[in-house]
C-alpha cells in the first residue's frame, strides 16, 4: 500500500491498535499456504476468459476477518473500505479493488458447498491450540444517529421538541 504525504504509519509515529497487534499475530500463526492449497482446486482459475477472480489468498484472509469479527458480507465490505489495517491484512493495496459483498458471499458459499469452511476453521483452531491460544469472535460496533422518541424531559415534564436520541447499533 502506497503511503500518502502525512501518513504517520510509515514513519512509526503512531501507537499500534489492538486490531493491528491481533492481525499481526494471526498473520504469523495461520498457515496461509496450506489454506490456499486446500481451496485452490475448487477456486476459479486466473487467466481464463471473463471476469478475473480476486487472488485466493486475499479471499481467504477476508473470509477469516469476517469470521473473527462476526461481520456480514455487507459489513466486511464496508470494514475493508473503512479500515486500512484490514485492507493491509487482506493484501489489498491502494490500486487493488475491494471485493464486494456478492463476491464475499459467493466465496463463503463455495467454502460451504465444498465442505471447506469447517476444514479451514479446524486448521486455524489447531494452529491456535498449538500455541495455547484461542480466538473469541468479536463484533465491530457501528455508531449511528437515528430518529426516535426523545426520552429527555424538562423539569415540568414536557418533552423537549428538538431533542434527539443517539444510540448504538451493531451490524453483523
Amino acid at each position: 500500500m502506497q503511503l500518502k504525504f502525512g501518513d504517520p504509519e510509515g514513519l512509526g509515529q503512531r501507537r499500534h491498535t489492538q486490531r493491528e497487534r491481533f492481525l499481526a499475530e494471526m498473520n504469523q500463526i495461520v498457515p496461509w499456504k496450506h489454506l490456499v492449497a486446500l481451496i485452490q482446486p475448487h477456486y476459479p482459475q486466473i487467466g481464463v476468459r471473463g471476469r478475473q477472480p480476486y487472488p485466493l489468498a486475499t479471499m481467504v484472509r477476508v473470509h477469516l476477518l469476517q469470521q473473527w469479527y462476526a461481520l456480514s458480507d455487507m459489513s466486511i465490505e464496508e470494514a475493508l473500505h473503512d479500515s486500512t489495517v484490514m485492507r493491509r491484512f487482506a493484501g489489498i493495496s491502494g490500486v487493488t479493488r475491494i471485493p464486494d459483498e456478492t463476491t464475499i458471499h459467493e466465496f463463503r458459499q463455495l467454502l460451504e458447498t465444498q465442505k471447506l469452511a469447517a476444514e479451514v476453521r479446524d486448521v486455524v483452531d489447531a494452529c491456535l491450540q498449538n500455541k495455547d491460544m484461542s480466538v473469541r469472535p468479536g463484533t465491530i460496533v457501528d455508531a449511528s444517529i437515528r430518529q426516535g422518541r426523545s426520552s429527555s424531559r424538562k423539569a415540568d415534564k414536557v418533552r423537549e421538541p428538538k431533542a434527539r436520541q443517539v444510540g448504538r447499533s451493531t451490524r453483523g
